[in-house]
């Protein structure tokens, strides 16, 4: 269980990078979020405020596969499909925003398997 100071910290990391990355309709925000057991990604437009494209952990055809698959290899699928869809939306370029994460492991993982299936940022 999360510690208080652990919540702020992240919270804090947050804002810094929030603060930083804006998503706009030509180069939306990929925002990513992770829990104990789930991670979820989304691609968002904020000038409109709008979820263009999502995926996590959750979505059927990632769980099919999920029993065999370690926490980073379904990160790494999210990634993938997550950039499926948003090719179909006709998106390419993207700014990563890891949400307070550092930049290690599942996240890492995410970003990676995104750029396997071709977003750029």
């Amino acid at each position: 269980m999360k510690t208080i100071e652990t919540q702020v910290r992240r919270a804090r990391r947050q804002r810094r990078v929030r603060a930083k990355v804006k998503g706009t309709a030509a180069r939306p925000r990929l925002n990513v979020f992770r829990s104990a057991k789930h991670i979820f990604a989304q691609i968002i437009d904020d000038a409109q405020g709008h979820t263009l494209v999502a995926a996590s952990t959750l979505d059927a055809e990632i769980r099919a596969q999920a029993a065999a698959l370690k926490k980073t290899d379904e990160s790494k699928a999210v990634g993938k499909l997550l950039a499926q869809r948003a090719q179909a939306k006709g998106l390419k370029q993207v700014v990563f925003d890891r949400g307070g994460y550092q930049y290690h492991g599942r996240v890492q993982a995410l970003a990676d398997g995104a750029r396997a299936g071709g977003l750029e940022f």
